[in-house]
C-alpha cells in the first residue's frame, strides 16, 4: 500500500513538472491573456533555428594591388572630365615654368597620373564590397581587431575620423585617402611605421587624428603630383603610383618625426602642414631618400650586416644617400592664422 502511494506521488510530480515545462500544456480554461502571451512567445522562440550567415564570417583583408586593380577595371569616365590633374598657368608664368621649372610628364605616364586624379574623384560607396574591405582593412591593421566592425559609430574616432562615418572625411581627396593609408598598413615595411605613428596619435598630450593627418598627408602628395614636383621621380622609375605612394610615406615620416622630437600638439597641426606642404614639394627627392634609409635602418640595424642587391623597380632601386640634413621648424606658431590651401587638418 505504501509503494503503491509512493508511486503516485511520483507520477504526479512528473505530471507537474510536465506541465511547467512544456509551453504545449500552458492552456488551460480560463487561462489570463498574460499567460496566453507568454506562451505564443516561447513557441515562436522555440521555432527559431541558429542560423550561421556568411555575413558573420571577417571580412578577408585586401592589399593595395588588389583594391588598385578594382579602378583600374571600373569604368572612371565621368570622373576623368572632373580632374585637374596640372596647375593651369598663363602668360609670365607658363615661359618661366617651360625653362626653369621641372620636366613635364612622360606621355605614356598620362594615363596612370589621370587614374590617380580620378580615384582622388571617387567618393566611399556603400555598395561596394571592395570601398567596404579597404575600410575594413585600415581598422583591422591598426587596430589589431579580428572581426568586422559596423559601418557607422563612434568606433572610427578611435583610428583618427573625426566622426562615426569615414566618408565625411574624405572630401578633399576622395577614395585616394583610404588608398594612401591601405598601402601604409599593408606593405609589410611601413606597417611598423603606420603603428608607431597611431602610437603617437593616442599620446595624452601630442595626439591627433591618426585618419584626418593621413588624408592631409595625401592632400599634400596630390599638390606635389599636380604641381609636377614629382615628374622627375616619376620619368625615372616609369610610374606613378608607386613614387606617389611612397611621397606619402615620406610626408607622414616627416611629420612623425617632427611631431614626436619638437613634442608638437594639435594646436601646432596648421603651422606644420603647411610648412611640410612647402618643404616636401620644394625636396621630394631629400624626402623619398630619407624613407629610403628610414627603412633600410630598419631592416638592418647593424650597419655591418650584409645587404641584398637592390630589385629593379623595387624600393631599393634608388640610389640611397646620406641621410640629409634635419628639418626643423623655426617660429612656426609665428605663422599667420589664415592660411590658404588643404595643407590642414580637415
Amino acid at each position: 500500500m505504501a509503494e503503491r502511494l509512493l508511486l503516485t506521488c511520483v507520477c504526479c510530480c512528473r505530471l507537474a513538472v510536465s506541465v511547467l515545462c512544456s509551453p504545449h500544456l500552458w492552456v488551460f480554461s480560463g487561462e489570463s491573456a498574460d499567460v496566453e502571451q507568454a506562451r505564443e512567445e516561447w513557441e515562436a522562440l522555440e521555432s527559431i533555428q541558429p542560423v550561421v550567415s556568411e555575413e558573420s564570417s571577417p571580412t578577408p583583408l585586401i592589399s593595395f594591388n588588389e583594391a588598385l586593380q578594382h579602378f583600374q577595371t571600373t569604368d572612371l569616365g565621368e570622373l576623368l572630365k572632373k580632374i585637374q590633374p596640372t596647375i593651369h598657368r598663363t602668360g609670365l608664368a607658363t615661359f618661366t615654368h617651360f625653362l626653369f621649372g621641372p620636366p613635364r610628364l612622360h606621355r605614356e605616364l598620362l594615363e596612370e597620373r589621370d587614374l590617380v586624379f580620378a580615384i582622388a574623384q571617387c567618393s566611399l560607396d556603400n555598395s561596394q564590397a571592395v570601398h567596404l574591405r579597404v575600410l575594413q582593412t585600415i581598422y583591422k591593421r591598426l587596430t589589431g581587431s579580428k572581426l568586422d566592425c559596423p559601418r557607422f559609430g563612434t568606433h572610427w574616432e578611435n583610428v583618427g575620423f573625426q566622426g562615426t562615418d569615414p566618408a565625411t572625411d574624405l572630401r578633399g581627396t576622395g577614395f585616394l585617402g583610404l588608398m594612401h593609408a591601405l598601402y601604409l598598413v599593408m606593405d609589410p615595411e611601413t606597417l611598423p611605421l603606420a603603428r608607431d605613428i597611431f602610437k603617437l596619435s593616442q599620446h595624452p598630450t601630442q595626439n591627433f587624428p591618426f585618419c584626418v593627418m593621413s588624408i592631409n598627408m595625401t592632400c599634400i602628395a596630390l599638390h606635389a603630383l599636380r604641381e609636377e614636383a614629382l615628374s622627375k621621380e616619376c620619368n625615372r622609375r616609369q610610374q606613378v603610383v608607386g613614387v606617389l605612394n611612397e611621397f606619402y610615406v615620406a610626408t607622414f615620416l616627416h611629420l612623425y618625426q617632427l611631431w614626436k622630437s619638437q613634442q608638437k600638439t594639435i594646436s601646432d597641426s596648421g603651422f606644420v602642414l603647411k610648412e611640410m606642404e612647402l618643404f616636401a614639394k620644394k625636396n621630394p627627392k631629400q624626402m623619398l631618400r630619407r624613407l629610403d634609409v628610414f627603412l633600410r635602418e630598419r631592416r638592418y640595424p647593424d650597419p655591418t650586416a650584409q645587404r641584398p642587391s637592390p630589385c629593379l623597380g623595387g624600393r631599393g632601386a634608388r640610389s640611397v644617400g646620406t641621410r640629409g640634413k634635419e628639418m626643423h621648424f623655426t617660429g612656426v606658431c609665428e605663422l599667420p592664422l589664415n592660411m590658404e590651401g588643404e595643407a590642414r587638418l580637415i
